[in-house]
């Protein structure tokens, strides 16, 4: 797909970061991430990112990754852009968004370099390396060590034709109010906030005009109700989901650290669909928080 196709189309929905599922053993259970896969494209998402944070991609190896992106383009890719990880140091970032367009990728999410700090100087230069190495339409994740200056985003687009969006991990309303004045329109900009339908009302008004929505995968006629009231700015429905649903779900999210992927999983199997286990270092919910989610899904539904 070439870059300025799917960047219309990751804008003009909802978007999901699919878990991956492991078996009893922690290994890559490909069947039921088929079948995973399979539901989530028929339920109306713009675009479904395979392996990234939610998905666990942190705790794949690159063999597994590949194993992972190449089942989602099989099984999805006809209906829905499949957009594949790069992570960790930029020569890995770079030999892995060489395998995604390979496995027949639609584009690339470019996740933080692994561990170290680096300079605003460096991080441009991170994104050009990845961006020379395929044709495919990247997008920069910027959070944690790759917190991405206005200059910054600026300089990286304009060097990099294929540079067709930034994921904000901040929520820095200075920092996104610089780059989109600085910017506007030549990047798309998605909302990657955990849990991102927090913050989705307020960020449109910042240009953040889509995100990537963990709760699709449990819930996803709820989470395209929400993100269809975001986008016709109603505030009513927007707060009342947020009360009834949302907040209460952060309140179990936040027992400990992790939970953000952890609960997703346990909201499948909530829902009678088997999420399995998280990978260490992350920790499963407890059986009576499994439970509590059980019974806030259920009266969500009602």
């Amino acid at each position: 797909m070439p870059p300025d196709a799917l960047a219309e189309k990751l804008t003009s929905g909802l978007l999901s970061f699919p878990v991956t599922h492991f078996d009893a053993e922690l290994r890559f259970d490909e069947p039921r991430y088929r079948e995973h896969l399979a539901w989530q494209a028929s339920c109306g998402a713009a675009g479904l990112f395979a392996a990234g944070g939610t998905g666990e991609g942190f705790s794949l190896t690159p063999a597994e990754i590949d194993q992972v992106v190449r089942a989602a383009v099989g099984e999805a890719g006809g209906t829905v852009p499949v957009v594949a990880p790069a992570t960790g140091a930029t020569a890995v970032s770079v030999e892995q968004a060489k395998a995604a367009e390979a496995a027949g990728a639609s584009g690339i999410l470019l996740f933080p370099p692994y561990l170290t700090e680096a300079s605003q100087r460096g991080l441009v230069e991170h994104i050009s390396a990845v961006c020379r190495a395929t044709s495919l339409g990247v997008i920069v994740y910027s959070r944690a060590n790759a917190i991405l200056s206005d200059t910054t985003v600026a300089e990286a687009a304009e060097r990099n034709p294929n540079l067709i969006g930034l994921k904000d991990g901040v929520g820095d309303i200075e920092r996104m109010t610089r780059t989109y004045a600085r910017v506007g329109d030549r990047l798309i900009y998605i909302g990657g906030l955990p849990t991102a339908e927090t913050f989705a009302l307020p960020l449109l008004q910042l240009g953040v005009s889509t995100y990537s929505s963990a709760l699709y995968n449990f819930v996803p006629e709820f989470a395209v109700e929400f993100y269809t009231a975001v986008r016709a700015q109603d505030r009513t429905a927007v707060y009342r989901m947020l009360s009834d649903f949302v907040l209460p779900y952060l309140d179990i999210r936040d027992r400990a650290k992790g939970y953000a992927v952890s609960i997703i999983k346990a909201g499948l199997t909530a829902v009678g669909r088997d999420g399995g286990p998280v990978r260490p270092p992350l920790t499963d919910l407890t059986a009576s928080e499994l439970a509590e989610l059980s019974t806030l899904i259920e009266k969500a539904a009602r």
